[in-house]
């Protein structure tokens, strides 16, 4: 009790030079630092010893400057300068006035949404958007008999078309491929209305595959589309045990006897991303995959800004 009054005696930083003089918040700052690749636990220690510096400092204001400064210096003698490099790109680029998409593709079961959950904490992003969701809204609109392949999963699809097909086709690829065409008409719908609304968003699933998702969104948005993968079989395998544990509706013995399919799946949805230049992060760990995923959006960021500061060129030749 006494730990709390001493505290609550102490008083509010005010941050001095923004909108109504908003107090210093540990929480906001402790998910500002998360950006650049800490964890949450790490991010809010650091958060903390921002504050010591702050209070020890006898002031009861800053600026937002001087708490960029603070933040900075804290980084890096508390997680290395590494990570006070990437907190200074991101604040950076997070004056950009366009969107940020992420697009997150991958075979079922690689952690597909574990990282876009992850990853949305981070990096403050509140729309997160599941391809399978969008499969759901579609079977609403198209029925059985006119687009069969919506009512399976993606990895059996091929059950409604190998009828049709010569022997020599592969059947999971074709069921597939005709799944993510359809699905993708959705994904590219949405990707432009958050552009439009000048939204941030993560649009994960199996339907989001290199060739099929191409936005066109010129200089409006920063997107950022990689795919996920897990090369060990025995991992792969795992990780269906581990969403069986956490989620009722996802039997393990489903994905298990579909695993051959899976994993054909994987290596065509790989092949594409090497095709089309996506990016192709391996997700054996999720602070090392969410690093690396960070790592890319903060590097496309930093290309949109360097694009955004560049002087235009006219007809003629000259700058303005």
């Amino acid at each position: 009790m006494g730990d709390r009054e001493s505290e609550a005696g102490r008083g509010s930083i005010i941050i001095s030079d923004r909108e109504h003089a908003l107090p210093f918040s540990k929480g906001l700052t402790a998910n500002a630092i998360m950006a650049a690749g800490l964890s949450p636990a790490r991010a809010y220690v650091v958060a903390q010893a921002v504050e010591d510096r702050l209070r020890e400092s006898g002031r009861d204001s800053v600026t937002t400057e001087d708490l960029r400064r603070v933040t900075v210096d804290t980084i890096r003698a508390e997680a290395g300068g590494r990570y006070a490099e990437a907190y200074v790109k991101w604040q950076t680029v997070g004056g950009l006035e366009i969107p940020l998409i992420i697009l997150i593709g991958g075979g079922t079961g690689v952690g597909k949404s574990t990282i876009a959950t992850q990853l949305a904490a981070r990096l403050g992003i509140v729309r997160i958007i599941s391809s399978d969701a969008i499969r759901e809204v579609m079977k609403g609109v198209f029925t059985p008999a006119i687009m069969p392949t919506l009512y399976r999963s993606s990895f059996n699809a091929d059950e409604v078309v190998r009828a049709r097909l010569p022997k020599s086709e592969d059947a999971v690829v074709v069921g597939f491929r005709d799944q993510v065409s359809a699905v993708s008409v959705g994904i590219r719908a949405l990707i432009e209305r958050a552009v439009t609304e000048g939204t941030d968003a993560i649009i994960e699933g199996a339907h989001v595959v290199p060739g099929f998702v191409t936005p066109e969104v010129g200089d409006r948005a920063i997107v950022v589309q990689l795919v996920l993968t897990v090369d060990d079989e025995d991992l792969h395998r795992s990780h269906f045990f581990v969403r069986a544990h956490e989620t009722r509706s996802r039997p393990v013995e489903r994905y298990l006897q579909h695993f051959a399919n899976i994993r054909r799946i994987q290596k065509y949805v790989k092949s594409l991303a090497l095709k089309h230049g996506i990016p192709v992060v391996p997700n054996y760990n999720l602070d090392a995959t969410l690093a690396s995923v960070i790592d890319l959006v903060m590097t496309r960021a930093e290309a949109a800004q360097d694009r955004a500061a560049a002087p235009v060129r006219t007809a003629g030749g000259g700058k303005r």
